[in-house]
């Protein structure tokens, strides 16, 4: 089995209504019960938003360290889901649902090593 990144992809900006937000939570929490039935759950994790990061930056022999994020952009990574699967059909699957449950941008990836 491989493991593959379901890479959660947020939006800055305001989050979504509460009632809206509470019922993406209990999709999330449904996703994350099939994945875990399924025998391919390995981790999951939801991350604070963009600007509480910090980068540490090689310079010269010395790292820089500097408020994030790293990257300016109008999305960030929200949280992160590893899983296992056989091949990438299977995960492109997992990904499909991760999309439908969160109702955000996912990204998958496999690992270099599948393991």
């Amino acid at each position: 089995m491989t493991k593959y990144l379901l890479s959660v992809y947020q939006p800055d900006g305001e989050p979504p209504p509460p009632a809206e937000l509470e019922q993406i939570g209990k999709n999330i929490e449904v996703f994350h019960r099939e994945l875990q039935d399924a025998g391919a759950w390995v981790f999951a994790g939801a991350l604070h938003l963009a600007p509480s990061s910090t980068v540490l930056r090689p310079d010269d022999g010395e790292v820089l360290v500097t408020d994030g994020p790293y990257t300016e952009g109008k999305e960030h990574l929200g949280g992160l889901v590893i899983i296992e699967a056989p091949d990438l059909d299977v995960a492109l699957d997992w990904g499909r649902k991760a999309a439908l449950a969160s109702t955000l941008p996912i990204e998958v990836r496999p690992f270099q090593d599948g393991r």
